[in-house]
C-alpha cells in the first residue's frame, strides 16, 4: 500500500488557513507550559550523554580487568548508550527524564553491571540520589546528574565480548545475541525507532504529542505503572491518528485524536503496522489474543511495533479505563469549541481538581529513617500500588479507585515517638516538601524521618436509598 499504517487514512486533505492560525496558537501556547527546552539545556543533555558514553566503557574496561582479560581484549571490548523515551522521540519537555539503555559485552554480567555501575556513579561529579531496582520487570539504575530531573539506565547484553561502536539495535542478527530480559531492556529504542518511521509528518507527530502529554499531566492520567497510559502509549495513539490523518497539521491531529481516540471499539488493539510472528530464536511471543488468556484479558490494548510486539498499557484497570475515557470526552467538547475559534488551549489544560473530586481517600504512607533507604523504599511501595487497585476494583461497594499519579515526598523532624508514629500513620503530613534542589539539606541531618505518601481516591457505590439522601443533602446545601 501507498499509506503507512494498516489501513487507509481517513481523510488525506490539507490543512486549511484556519488549521494553520490554530497550529500556531498551540505552539505558543506549549512554549508558554515549558514543553521545549532551552538551547542551553539541550546542550546540557548532550553533555550529560556523552559523560554516560564514557563511562560505560570505563565500566566495561573495569569489569574485564578484574576478571583478567587480555589488554587486546579490553581495548576493543567497547559498550555503548542509546536513548529511547520522550528523549529519543525529540519530544521532551524542559523538567523531562532522560530514558538510557546500556549496551555491554557478555563478559560483563548483570551483577557486574549494577555493582559497577552504582559504583562509578557515587563517585562521579554531579550525580546524585543513585538507586538501584533490580527485581523490576525491567531492571534499571536512577540517579540524578547535574539539573536533569532522573537518568534512567538499564542494561543489555550481548553474546559477543565486545560492542561495535556502530553496533545497529534493529538489526536481527543483534536480537539473536539478547537474552530475555536484555530483549525487553532494547525495546524501548527499538519502538522509538519505528514510531518515527512509521508517522508521515514527524514535525506534525512531535507537536501533537507535546500537546498530548501536557493535556495528560494536567489531568493526572499520565503514569503507566499506576494503570493510565505511560509516555509511549500516548506516542503511539497519536503516531495512529497521523496514520490516519498523513496531511493534517498538529492542531487537526490534537482534534481528531480525542475524536477517534474517545470512540475506539476497545478492546479492539491499536497497532501501528502488522504485528509480527516469533522469529524462532526468542520464547517471548508478540501479543496474540487468540494464544493468550493474558493477553485476551487487556482492556484497552496499545501495542508496540517492534518485535516482540508488547501491549503498552495492560496495566490499565477498569477504573482507570472508566477515567481515561471521560477525560478524552470532556477533552474532545474542549478542542471542539477551540476548532471553531469560541475558546482557548489553554482551557484544554486545566489542571485536575483530584483532591476536591472525591468524599473518601484511601493515604498510603511509605516512611524511613534514612534518606538513602527512602529512596528505595518508596520506589518499591509506588510499584505495588497497582495491585491495591486490582484488589479495590474487585471489591464490593466500590465503584472507582482512582489513584493519584504524583507521590508527596516530605522530611520530617521528629521530637518524641508521638510525632514519629503521627507522620508514619499519615496523621502528621506538615512535613517540609523535599525537591531535587534541597535534597542535600536533609540527607545527613539527624532526628529526620522521610516519607512518601499516595492517595487514592474512592466512589463508594450506595444502595438506592442512601444515594438519593446524599443527592438530596448536597441539594439542600
Amino acid at each position: 500500500p501507498t499509506y503507512l499504517g494498516v489501513s487507509e487514512p481517513i481523510s488525506i486533505a490539507p490543512p486549511s488557513a484556519n488549521d494553520e492560525k490554530l497550529n500556531e496558537k498551540l505552539e505558543a501556547t506549549l512554549k508558554d507550559h515549558n514543553m521545549y527546552e532551552t538551547k542551553e539545556k539541550t546542550c546540557l543533555r548532550k553533555k550529560v550523554l556523552e559523560i554516560l558514553e564514557a563511562l560505560t566503557k570505563r565500566m566495561v574496561e573495569n569489569v574485564y580487568r578484574k576478571k583478567g582479560r587480555s589488554e587486546s581484549e579490553i581495548m576493543i571490548a567497547g559498550g555503548t548508550i542509546r536513548t529511547f523515551g520522550s528523549y529519543k522521540l525529540g519530544v521532551h519537555a524542559a523538567d523531562a527524564d532522560i530514558d538510557t539503555v546500556c549496551i555491554i559485552p557478555c563478559y560483563v554480567t548483570t551483577t557486574d553491571f549494577f555493582d559497577e555501575w552504582c559504583s562509578i556513579l557515587q563517585a562521579q561529579a554531579g550525580v546524585k540520589d543513585v538507586s538501584a531496582v533490580k527485581d523490576s520487570y525491567v531492571p534499571v539504575i536512577k540517579f540524578k546528574i547535574f539539573v536533569i530531573k532522573t537518568v534512567d539506565l538499564v542494561c543489555a547484553r550481548i553474546s559477543d565480548p565486545f560492542v561495535p561502536v556502530d553496533i545497529d539495535v534493529n538489526s536481527t542478527d543483534l536480537l539473536k545475541k539478547l537474552s530475555e530480559k536484555s530483549l525487553r531492556s532494547i525495546n524501548g529504542t527499538r519502538v522509538a525507532d519505528e514510531i518515527l518511521a512509521l508517522v508521515p509528518d514527524v514535525t506534525a507527530f512531535r507537536t501533537a504529542l507535546r500537546c498530548i502529554k501536557l493535556w495528560a499531566t494536567r489531568r493526572a492520567i499520565y503514569s503507566n505503572s499506576l494503570g493510565f497510559f505511560g509516555g509511549v502509549a500516548w506516542a503511539l495513539l497519536v503516531a495512529r491518528i497521523c496514520q490516519l490523518y498523513p496531511n493534517a497539521c498538529a492542531s487537526t491531529i490534537v482534534s481528531k485524536f480525542f475524536m477517534v481516540v474517545a470512540q475506539w471499539a476497545w478492546p479492539s488493539p491499536v497497532v501501528l503496522k502488522a504485528i509480527q510472528g516469533g522469529h524462532g530464536f526468542s520464547t517471548l511471543k508478540p501479543w496474540n489474543p487468540k494464544l493468550s488468556h493474558h493477553d485476551r484479558s487487556h482492556l484497552m490494548p496499545i501495542i508496540t511495533p517492534a518485535y516482540p510486539n508488547m501491549c503498552a498499557t495492560h496495566n490499565v484497570s477498569q477504573s482507570t479505563k472508566t477515567i481515561i475515557l471521560g477525560e478524552l470526552k470532556r477533552a474532545a467538547t474542549i478542542v471542539d469549541r477551540i476548532m471553531i475559534g469560541s475558546s482557548s488551549w489553554n482551557v484544554l489544560f486545566t489542571e485536575h481538581n483530584f483532591f476536591g473530586t472525591y468524599d473518601h481517600y484511601i493515604q498510603v504512607v511509605a516512611s524511613s529513617d534514612t534518606y538513602e533507604c527512602q529512596l528505595k523504599w518508596g520506589g518499591l511501595v509506588e510499584a505495588r500500588l497497582r495491585h491495591l487497585l486490582l484488589n479495590l476494583d474487585s471489591t464490593d461497594g466500590v465503584a472507582l479507585a482512582h489513584p493519584y499519579v504524583h507521590g508527596f515526598d516530605k522530611a520530617h523532624l521528629c521530637q518524641s515517638t508521638e510525632e514519629l508514629s503521627a507522620v508514619i500513620n499519615g496523621i502528621d503530613t506538615n512535613g517540609y516538601p523535599i525537591t531535587s534542589e534541597n535534597s542535600d539539606d536533609w540527607k545527613n541531618k539527624t532526628g529526620v524521618y522521610f516519607t512518601r505518601t499516595f492517595y487514592v481516591g474512592l466512589y463508594i457505590k450506595l444502595n438506592p436509598e442512601k444515594e438519593r439522601q446524599r443527592q438530596r443533602r448536597r441539594f439542600l446545601g
